[in-house]
Order: structure tokens, then sequence, then C-alpha cells
């Protein structure tokens, strides 16, 4: 078995056994809570240049499918695992975990202590970090670690965004037209969208107005993504354009933060984050907890408990963590566009937050 080292900016150095691909790799530490859902999560763009650690202890004992991936290719910059299954079991497995990581040449590490790891995130905060099977020297990869590029100031939704416009049809009768701007866009996004009869038309992260306006859409779509929302210029002015033009919005993730920042606010920075599938969410508008799935190291800066004047009329928080009082949605009041920063198309996840894309169907209805 290969040997392996992960080592933090701090120091802070784990010894395990190589997992995936045998090289090295370089990115932000962050941990995960999900239990399921693994191979969602290695494939969603909004891991782009991330270093993921799971914090269930087993994990591979599903294998991987051609069915489960949200994007078309794994985007985590490594991965870290406690114990990887021995073998996939599952009817619709495919291939194992491992192979699959290899192949696409996805450096990792197994064997190592992932409670003590996700503990000292938890306390230290997210951080840059190395995985290395080639070179088991700490010094010298520490040396390489604190030279690699910050998530703060990272602008990277252009470099998940598709390159040319697509479409997904709607799922039977044709009922609405959404534009999608992709930041890094999760195919269940489109999926659950087509369920209730829209067609969405799936945009590069650069388009314009003119652009999303050719296609006529009855309401416009910002998806998740990643990278430091304060570097996304483009995007939040062509926000901006959208509501000036008064077209239902709706915004996840990075899309949330893009229309925040669209209203004025500003966006931080959160000190590890929130990964997983199991993170309280209280609805102002409902009075309702939804236990969510989460993929967000930035927030929205917004006051929790008063109507803020914009340059588009009112607009409140309309979501929040019960964990740490994070802002996770916005509501415009005299402007038809929300957003929340958690994922309601959540796969792998819960489904509580799944009517979300009936509200922004209701959104268009009113509109119309």
């Amino acid at each position: 078995m290969t040997k392996a080292i992960l080592v933090l900016e701090d120091g802070r150095v784990f010894h395990g056994s190589a997992y995936g691909a045998v090289g090295e790799t370089f990115g932000e530490a962050v941990f995960t809570t999900g239990m399921t859902g693994y191979q969602e999560t290695l494939t969603d763009p909004s891991y782009h240049r991330q270093v993921v650690v799971q914090t269930a202890p087993m994990i591979g004992n599903t294998g991987v499918n051609s069915e489960d991936d949200e994007s078309g290719k794994i985007w985590v910059a490594g991965y870290v695992v406690r114990d990887p299954a021995r073998r996939p079991s599952n009817w619709r497995s495919t291939g194992s975990l491992e192979d699959r990581l290899a192949a696409e040449g996805v450096v990792g590490i197994s064997g190592i202590d992932t409670r003590a790891l996700t503990r000292h995130l938890r306390s230290r905060g997210a951080m840059r970090v190395g995985v290395s099977s080639v070179d088991l020297d700490p010094a010298s990869l520490l040396s390489r670690v604190v030279g690699a590029p910050q998530m703060i100031g990272a602008d990277l939704s252009a470099e998940v965004s598709t390159p040319s416009l697509y479409t997904v049809d709607a799922v039977g009768e044709h009922r609405y037209t959404v534009a999608a701007l992709d930041l890094g866009i999760k195919r269940n996004v489109a999926r659950r969208l087509a369920a209730r009869g829209v067609t969405t038309h799936i945009f590069p992260a650069s388009s314009s107005i003119e652009e999303l306006l050719a296609v006529s859409p009855d309401a416009v779509f910002f998806s998740p993504g990643p990278g430091d929302p304060a570097t996304a210029d483009g995007p939040v002015a062509l926000a901006r354009e959208v509501m000036r033009q008064c077209t239902p919005l709706f915004g996840i993730c990075f899309g949330s933060q893009i229309l925040g920042r669209a209203l004025g606010f500003g966006t931080y920075k959160l000190g590890y984050g929130h990964r997983g599938i199991n993170q309280p969410v209280l609805d102002k508008t409902t009075g309702k907890v939804e236990v969510t799935s989460h993929n967000h190291g930035f927030a929205v800066d917004a006051p929790l408990n008063s109507v803020i004047d914009t340059d588009f009329g009112g607009v409140e928080v309309s979501h929040v963590c019960l964990n740490d009082n994070v802002v996770e949605g916005l509501r415009g009041i005299d402007v038809p566009a929300f957003t929340v920063q958690y994922h309601p198309e959540a796969a792998a996840g819960p489904h509580d937050a799944d009517y979300l894309f009936d509200r922004f169907v209701e959104l268009v209805e009113k509109k119309g």
C-alpha cells in the first residue's frame, strides 16, 4: 500500500495511504458531514479547488454509477477518507469509488483520523492543504502549500461553467421558459425545474442580458458555483439588469451571494463553512424549520430582522441557519426575486426545501 501524507498550512501533518490517484494536489481543506451522496459531492462544481474531508467514517460502500453525477466530471481537488470500503455493494453500482478517482486523476488519502482533522478545521478554520503520495517530506510539502492560491479572491465560476448554451426540456407539457446562468450548475436543478414543466436554457457565466433575453425567458435563474462572490462583478451586473427588467429571478448558493451583492449587500468568508445534508434552516415566511443540504464557504452580510431599502425596493432576509444565524435566503418585496443559500435540489440529501422550486414557478405565474 502506497504511503501518503496530508499537510495543512499551519503545519499540522496526517499520515495515511494513497486513495485514488498517486500524486500530489493542493486546495482548500473543507469537511462535509453527509453520510451519503459522496458521488454527488465529488461531481459538484462548487467543490472546485477544494480538498474534501468526509466526516462519515466509511466511504465507498455503494460504489459509483453513471446516473448520480451532478456534472460531467469529478471537480474536487483532493479527497480525504478514513475507512474506504473494500468492495462496493449496491445493485446500481458499475464500479468502485477508488477506481473512479484514479481514472480521473483525483489524488486522495485514506486511513487518517478524519475526526481529528475535522475538529482542527472547526477550531482553526478552513485552510490550504496539500496531499501527496510522491513527496512524503512534510517540510517540503508545506513549502508548496503556503504558496498555493487562497479561496479568498478566487474567481472560479468561468472555470466550471458550460462553454456554450444548451437546453434541458420540460418533462410533459411545457409551461415556462427559464434562462439559467451557469456558475457551476448541478444537473438536478434542471431536473427539478423540468419536472414542473419548465424548459431551461443554460448559459455560460459570461453571458449578457441580451443573450439571456433572446430566449424570451419567463424567469432567470442564477446557479450555485465555486469561488469568492466578491470577484463576480460580471454576474452581479447581470443580476441588476435582470431586476431592472422586473423578470422573476431565483438564485441558489453562489447565485444567492451574487443577488445579495446586486442588492447592495456585502459578502464574507465563513470560518469553516456549511457543508453537509443536515443543516437546520428557518423559513421566516412560514415559520417552519427545514433540514437542508449545504455547500458554501461564503455568506451574505445582511440584517436579519428588518426590511432593508435597496435600489430595487425593500428586501428582507427570508431564511436563517439555526446553528449560527447565517443568512440563508433573501426575498425582494418590490421586485420578483428571491434566493436561498442552501440546496433545495439536494442530491443526495433531504427534500424539505424542494417546495422552493414550486415557489419559483408561483412567482412566474404571479408575474404573468
